[in-house]
């Protein structure tokens, strides 16, 4: 593995791990700055793996990152289509959005309607598990699937002890 490949795929596994450790503080409410420290260093490391991807993998291009894509997911699926890039655009700009409402104001943030911080998790989570499982080959398709599976028991155990505190 040469050092460009190193520093695409190891920024990602970083950003990962960081999104699983902060949204396991956030379910279990610790609105501590560590968690929101958490939460930027997985999206900065996200976007650093982006720009390597960008840069070292494909020149630039967004049309050389769309073929990419396209013929992964053909491998994967059968179908031949390259759209999913966009949903990672999509992931990004959210992810980052969320950072910097939570650093620019932690009080709008923590008081958003739980309809918003809903959505934007079933979505960053549904590219997780594609991003850490699913379109991952060999040993680390192992450890992207611990991540989710830690944060799937982490979801199930916090709808529990709601539902038990509502049953109270």
């Amino acid at each position: 593995m040469n050092a460009g490949e190193l520093l695409t795929k190891g920024t990602v596994w970083v950003a990962l791990t960081a999104y699983t450790f902060a949204c396991g503080g956030m379910m279990r409410e610790f609105q501590a700055v560590g968690v929101r420290g958490l939460w930027t260093l997985g999206c900065g490391t996200f976007l650093l793996h982006v720009a390597c991807a960008f840069g070292l993998y494909h020149g630039w291009s967004h049309t050389d990152a769309y073929r990419e894509t396209a013929r992964q997911t053909e491998a994967m699926t059968g179908m031949e289509w390259g759209g999913g890039l966009y949903f990672n655009y999509l992931f990004a700009v959210l992810w980052f959005g969320d950072v910097l409402w939570w650093w620019l104001s932690p009080v709008g943030h923590a008081g958003r309607p739980r309809a918003v911080g809903s959505v934007l998790h079933a979505f960053l989570f549904f590219l997780v598990v594609n991003g850490a499982f699913v379109f991952v080959p060999g040993p680390m398709r192992w450890y992207g699937l611990s991540l989710c599976l830690a944060l799937g028991a982490l979801w199930v155990s916090r709808q529990l002890t709601a539902s038990r505190r509502e049953t109270m």
